[in-house]
């Protein structure tokens, strides 16, 4: 059984692993082929100053695209080995440079002949192959430049998380819910203040009874997040009381509620919404704009802790 072949994808990096194992193992023997004392882990450095001559630790992690560290290190167990030493630097005597030693120049002609013959050996490996593997490798590594692994597995976990909670319409059996969330939310910041009690004391005159609306996120049967419609004419609406469960964020849950009362608003005729929020609160502000709110003209606020007011014009509203 060949468990990383039936594990497939998601075992991506043990197999490139076990794959650059195997030609690790015969580079080894391949360096004895041509009397070439270099570990293969060597190898880029060693290329590198036989390239440039010299060099900083610093510039060849950045020409080869490795950590600092990792160079470090083969640094110091080449200099061991005696192929490389340390010195000032020709045209900066302030910095210590790499360059290779009496022994390590010795290499040269064993690795310049080793280089060609590997070339044409790998040339014909890949021409066996149905796929082309070095530019399936560089778009790989440009893919990953661009948005890092750990990065889109964190996505597809706040996707699936997301999906597994539903948006409803709020009912009174669900009022403790509501203020309870949004209490919890703003006394973890800030102080609650009396417009927050009249809204939460009295959703249903307060949102409901104008024409507004309270969507809840439910998981698992436990209300996890809520989000208000406050109906301030005929077309135009306040986002407000937009809580999520501590241990809920982060799961694109608060993007799902926006989103919803957006749709629900848009249903409404609601040709413009606008929110009052604090700068402090950086998620909640990065969600707004990538929803398309933008900062607007201050208005009077019956909040003392919102020092941002951010709107949204609306297309396609039922008026349209």
């Amino acid at each position: 059984m060949d468990l990383l072949q039936e594990l497939g994808p998601v075992a991506l990096g043990s197999r490139l692993r076990r794959l650059g194992d195997t030609f690790a193992a015969d580079a080894a023997h391949i360096y004895g082929l041509y009397g070439v004392t270099l570990q293969p882990r060597w190898f880029p450095v060693f290329h590198l100053l036989c390239l440039q001559e010299e060099s900083t630790i610093t510039a060849m992690a950045r020409d080869i695209g490795c950590s600092h560290p990792v160079v470090s290190q083969a640094v110091k167990e080449m200099r061991r080995a005696g192929l490389v030493e340390t010195a000032p630097g020709r045209t900066d005597g302030r910095v210590n440079v790499v360059r290779l030693a009496k022994k390590g120049r010795a290499q040269v002609p064993g690795m310049q002949a080793q280089m060609r013959d590997v070339a044409v050996a790998v040339e014909r490996l890949l021409g066996r192959m149905r796929h082309d593997l070095w530019r399936a490798i560089e778009e790989l590594e440009a893919l990953l430049d661009k948005e890092g692994l750990y990065a889109r597995v964190r996505t597809v976990r706040k996707e699936r998380a997301a999906a597994a909670v539903e948006i409803i319409d709020y009912e009174p059996r669900f009022h403790e819910d509501f203020r309870r969330l949004n209490r919890a939310w703003v006394e973890r910041y800030f102080e609650l203040e009396e417009a927050d009690n009249e809204v939460l004391d009295n959703p249903e005159e307060r949102v409901i009874g104008p024409g507004g609306c309270i969507l809840l996120a439910r998981r698992a049967g436990e209300i996890v997040g809520t989000a208000a419609l406050l109906r301030i004419d005929a077309t135009t609406f306040e986002l407000a009381k937009m809580s999520v469960s501590p241990r809920e964020q982060g799961k694109g849950i608060g993007r799902r509620l926006a989103t919803a009362v957006l749709d629900r608003a848009r249903s409404l005729g609601a040709r413009r919404v606008f929110l009052e929020s604090n700068t402090r609160l950086t998620p909640a502000v990065s969600l707004y704009s990538s929803l398309g709110f933008t900062p607007m003209a201050s208005q009077p606020s019956p909040f003392k802790r919102c020092n941002i007011q951010m709107e949204l014009l609306l297309t396609g509203g039922a008026s349209d």
